[in-house]
């Protein structure tokens, strides 16, 4: 008989951090060794949702925060949304839950974020994740470039483009071989919450500061050179902004790091390759304490 996976009991809780009220989902042993999860654009921490009924089984306590501006995390009038504010709330996010310890898995924009943080304090990461989350000049597609030099205020119009229904369903669909592993449930939440007030808003400036973080690029290459810790590295091939080069050229600085590269997935390969890539997560935690 095959042994019955465990499903995991998710809780959904808030702490304020310097006057944003960070909204998380927790699920595992709350002694257990961490892994914090990420989330890119325009989603928020439901994108892990299936991951962790999948990892039920795991010892770990997984912890995903929405960042602010996403999901339902709520931030005070005059909350600056760029890459490093972002960081300063995930970091006191960490302090006010006292994970002193804790693996990353990053994602999308969660990538700049996480990334931060483990340059800032490398002492506390444990292991590293990375899932279409760009840390490489060579893992960015033409399209992101040409979408890292919009400016304001001329193209303004364009960079909101992509918080339409059309817009969003394109991040999910591009390069996916077959869409029909996509639940529509996943990009009409996301619409749900882009449209609350304030937040087409907050996505345009983080848009328009994305550029930012290639400035970043060589001290996290450097931090991973000299972290040492162990590195997956799971990659939709069909993404539109960030392309496979980007996965694998972590091998350059990381070269012990495991690569999984699928070809049909796009930008959001756990929507589409969840029963491929949960099991590589399961095995890579296994020995991170």
């Amino acid at each position: 008989m095959t042994a019955r996976r465990t499903i995991p009991t998710i809780r959904h809780r808030s702490v304020d951090v310097d006057g944003v009220r960070v909204a998380y989902r927790e699920s595992g042993p709350a002694e257990g060794p961490v892994l914090l999860l990420l989330h890119g654009f325009p989603t928020a921490s439901h994108q892990f949702a299936r991951l962790m009924d999948a990892l039920g089984d795991t010892p770990h306590r997984l912890v995903a925060p929405d960042l602010p501006g996403f999901g339902h995390t709520t931030t005070p009038a005059g909350f600056t949304h760029t890459f490093d504010r972002l960081a300063d709330i995930v970091e006191g996010f960490t302090d006010a839950l006292a994970l002193d310890r804790y693996a990353l898995y990053v994602f999308d924009f969660g990538a700049p974020v996480g990334l931060r943080l483990a340059t800032r304090r490398p002492d506390r990461i444990t292991g590293l994740i990375v899932q279409n989350g760009n840390a490489y000049d060579e893992g960015l597609s033409d399209a992101a470039r040409e979408f890292a030099g919009l400016r304001r205020p001329g193209d303004e119009e364009r960079v909101r483009g992509l918080f339409t229904p059309e817009g969003t369903r394109f991040q999910y669909e591009t390069g996916v071989a077959d869409t029909t592993l996509i639940s529509p449930d996943s990009w009409t939440l996301d619409l749900h919450h882009l449209d609350r007030p304030g937040r087409t808003d907050a996505q345009a400036d983080l848009a328009f500061d994305y550029a930012s973080n290639f400035a970043h690029y060589p001290a996290w290459q450097a931090w991973l050179r000299t972290a040492r810790i162990p590195v997956l590295v799971v990659w939709g091939a069909g993404d539109p902004f960030f392309t496979p080069a980007g996965a694998k050229a972590y091998l350059r600085d990381a070269p012990d790091a495991e690569v999984h590269v699928f070809e049909d997935a796009g930008h959001f390969a756990l929507e589409t390759h969840l029963p491929r890539i949960a099991p590589l997560i399961e095995d890579f935690l296994k020995p991170l304490r």
